[in-house]
């Protein structure tokens, strides 16, 4: 089993989903997704895709080779997210920099209507001194790959 996600077979085509069921304690006591967890869904989201692009994270963090904080993230929330609700994460890579790249998530419903938004950045750093390091260059090629497309108009 690939985890506890259903997740779609990596493809050069954007948005990579990744699909999970709302459980109890996901919830606050108003029943519905407490705010942080939008989070750690968007991680694990983040987790397959790196793996299923072959970078895991878990070999990079054992192995001492780079690290891919997060320094910045945001949401924004659409509708109640509730439990039970199976949930898709689309997954999108909005940019890639030569230290930096931004990843945006949209929580889809059943429905396929847009319940949440979030949106983390990444930066590459250097094990040992802890300052940014320009993306591995395979990563780097990897994530351009992956380049959703450029949506035009005002927001």
């Amino acid at each position: 089993m690939a985890g506890p996600g259903a997740r779609d077979r990596l493809t050069d085509a954007t948005p990579y989903c990744y699909a999970f069921t709302v459980r109890l304690q996901d919830t606050d006591a108003a029943g519905v997704l407490f705010f942080a967890n939008l989070f750690r869904h968007a991680h694990d989201a983040y987790e397959a895709f790196m793996e299923d692009l072959g970078f895991p994270l878990d070999a990079a963090i054992r192995d001492r080779r780079w690290r891919l904080p997060i320094v910045h993230s945001e949401a924004d929330y659409r509708a109640p997210i509730g439990h039970g609700e199976r949930i898709t994460v689309a997954l999108e890579v909005a940019e890639v920099g030569h230290s930096a790249f931004t990843l945006d998530y949209a929580f889809h419903d059943a429905a396929g209507r847009v319940a949440a938004r979030a949106r983390t950045v990444h930066v590459a750093i250097d094990t040992d001194s802890a300052t940014s390091k320009a993306l591995p260059e395979a990563l780097r090629g990897r994530l351009s790959g992956h380049l959703a497309p450029r949506r035009g108009g005002a927001a």
